[in-house]
């Protein structure tokens, strides 16, 4: 009988490559982007029914809003139209849905979305989809602090696990974070959790990332020796 994988506690991934998958088809970026929309609605319940407990996506970033203004805000409709559209579909597979990232920039409809469906999903148990939106890793830190602060907390009470409880959401450390499309940098996402993240990169862009994609990554995921700091057994 074959053995049966361990799949990781917290897999993250980093969705890149939606415009360059569209140029290469003769698409529009656009339609690139709903391609990968379209990708992670399927990839995230594959993920989450292998027994993974948690999925982060970086959707998108706070340096994104610097794109054109025409890309921003079809994104922005996107994340609307998809947000409201896939509400039922996340309810009737059991999985919780929560968002990581800044109120400010977000469009109120973005926000009622976003609200609406943390609230609607938030007794789910069959794993939580955690989607970075208006996300930075070192304003999430930067953030954290300020809720330190304000709520004056005991500075000789901090310890990393602690300190972890005041990020936007109250998650376990990424086990495995996967990157598409090539490139080999964490672009500012999640830094403190990935801190001893096994890393993944594929040339695949993600609207191709597909699950047997996923599973070549977690096939490489298992092979790696986890010593977290410690010498090698």
């Amino acid at each position: 009988m074959e053995k049966k994988k361990e799949y990781p506690k917290h897999v993250a991934i980093i969705l890149d490559g939606n415009r360059r998958w569209a140029k290469e088809r003769g698409l529009t970026g656009l339609q690139g982007h709903k391609a990968g929309f379209d990708n992670i609605k399927r990839l995230s319940t594959y993920i989450l029914d292998q027994g993974t407990e948690v999925l982060s996506v970086f959707a998108f970033s706070t340096e994104n809003f610097n794109r054109s203004k025409e890309e921003v805000n079809y994104l922005m409709d996107l994340f609307v139209n998809k947000f409201r559209s896939e509400k039922k579909y996340y309810q009737d597979r059991n999985i919780r849905v929560v968002f990581s990232g800044r109120e400010t920039s977000l469009r109120p409809d973005v926000l009622k979305v976003i609200r609406t469906l943390e609230e609607e999903t938030k007794h789910n148990t069959g794993g939580i989809f955690n989607v970075c939106l208006n996300y930075g890793g070192q304003y999430e830190i930067v953030d954290a602090v300020k809720k330190i602060v304000k709520e004056q907390v005991d500075v000789e009470s901090l310890t990393p696990e602690l300190f972890a409880h005041y990020f936007y959401q109250d998650l376990p450390p990424i086990d495995l974070l996967i990157r598409t499309s090539g490139e080999k940098r964490l672009s500012n996402f999640m830094l403190y959790q990935a801190s001893y993240a096994e890393l993944y990169f594929t040339d695949t862009y993600f609207p191709a990332f597909d699950e047997e994609a996923y599973e070549q990554a977690i096939d490489e995921y298992l092979k790696r020796n986890r010593r977290f700091g410690g010498d090698q057994k």
